[in-house]
């Protein structure tokens, strides 16, 4: 693309986001399905107007916004937390992982795609967006509720598991099968993990004295640096850029510039957010989704229960009621950008072609139905109300026998 034509296209795809956005808010539709809908209506796979002819033209802008998302839920989440969660944020992510991993894997093998393909398909029904769970808990309003910190703590331990399965996976899907060079791969992932978590804990007075300035714009040019370097540190390491950011999100939370950070971030977030969706929609193909829908609706199904059971035994190690069980398990629901990162090695490496629009159909359901679930998940919360006053009353009744 040339200069003018990208500059035509950032315009064009901003404002056709804002617009779906502002007409789906109306009708009190979350932003996240109607940012990736105007990827789709204005992408190169449906008929009419193509403002963007190859999502990679966003991918550097699109990379930005995943960033900036992660980032900012780093700066939101505290290590105290995590510290004082300790073993039942733990155990809450360990069912998190155990079900939905679990189920993708069988899943996997049951579609009998092959085993490659059941490796793949256990990562991408088993980890949730942290991108879309970030987004979706800014839109609602719910960062102070209590059950947000559990929520926080399952991306982690799923983050935690990600950098360790994709250093491990990499490798296998590449033909390397050397348990050495496998175990090398995932030690450097998980050193270079812990070397900022260790920042995280013990050096955050000092590192609140290097980004200590009076200018604001110092001080964005300086996290916002930090954030991008340590997110591209990370990948060639073999964990997920958006880790990276994540972590150094963590680090600065801790120093006494976090509360003008957060402030100074926000419209950056918003802003580079909104493209990551729109980039995500143009790579989605209507018609090759529809060759996999089955499985995708099959998969999808299989999650949303997965995730139910998930959240209410995540819940009830927390002593959460009702509601909070059902924010836990809508919130979490949603399946994003490193269901499509797997995507992208499963091409790569060969694998089945009905991989690529599997994922992407399974995820544009996710992404949709996620944040339209969160946002009414009072409704599930009475659901889980009546089926619990069943129970006793049919418990009571046996008693009385």
């Amino acid at each position: 693309m040339g200069h003018a034509d990208t500059l035509l296209a950032m315009g064009g795809a901003f404002l056709a986001a804002a617009l779906l956005a502002r007409i789906g808010g109306r009708v009190g539709l979350p932003t996240i399905p109607l940012f990736m809908l105007a990827g789709i209506l204005l992408g190169p796979h449906t008929p009419g107007v193509v403002l963007i002819e190859n999502s990679h033209d966003l991918e550097m802008l699109s990379a930005l916004g995943l960033v900036l998302l992660l980032f900012y839920l780093g700066l939101e989440f505290h290590l105290d937390d995590l510290r004082r969660g300790g073993r039942r944020l733990l155990a809450a992510g360990g069912v998190y992982l155990l079900l939905n991993v679990g189920a993708g894997l069988a899943f996997g093998f049951v579609l009998g795609w092959g085993v490659g393909e059941a490796l793949v398909l256990a990562g991408v029904l088993g980890i949730s967006s942290s991108a879309i769970v970030t987004k979706i808990l800014i839109d609602l309003g719910r960062l102070a509720r209590p059950e947000t910190r559990l929520i926080l703590g399952v991306i982690v331990v799923e983050d935690l598991f990600l950098a360790l399965y994709l250093a491990a996976l990499q490798p296998v899907l590449g033909g390397a099968h050397e348990p050495a060079e496998m175990a090398l791969q995932a030690a450097k992932a998980f050193g270079f993990l812990l070397a900022l978590a260790a920042v995280a804990r013990f050096g955050t007075r000092l590192v609140g004295r290097l980004i200590a300035v009076r200018d604001n714009e110092l001080l964005v040019i300086t996290f916002l640096g930090a954030a991008v370097l340590v997110a591209g540190v990370s990948e060639l390491l073999g964990v997920a850029d958006a880790i990276g950011a994540f972590m150094v999100g963590l680090i600065l939370a801790g120093t006494d510039s976090a509360p003008r950070i957060r402030d100074l971030v926000h419209p950056l977030r918003d802003a580079f957010a909104a493209i990551f969706f729109f980039a995500f929609g143009l790579a989605i193909d209507p018609g090759d989704v529809a060759s996999v829908a089955g499985p995708v609706a099959a998969a999808a199904a299989l999650t949303i229960a997965m995730n139910l059971a998930a959240g209410l035994v995540a819940a009830r190690l927390h002593g959460f009621g009702p509601q909070p069980a059902a924010n836990v398990a809508a919130t979490l629901l949603a399946r994003g950008e490193f269901a499509l990162i797997l995507a992208a090695m499963a091409a790569a490496a060969g694998l089945d072609r009905r991989l690529a629009p599997f994922i992407a159909g399974y995820v544009l359901v996710l992404a949709v139905l996620g944040p339209v679930i969160a946002d009414r998940s009072g409704w599930l919360a009475n659901a889980l109300v009546a089926l619990r006053r069943d129970a006793s009353k049919q418990t009571a009744s046996v008693t009385m026998r």
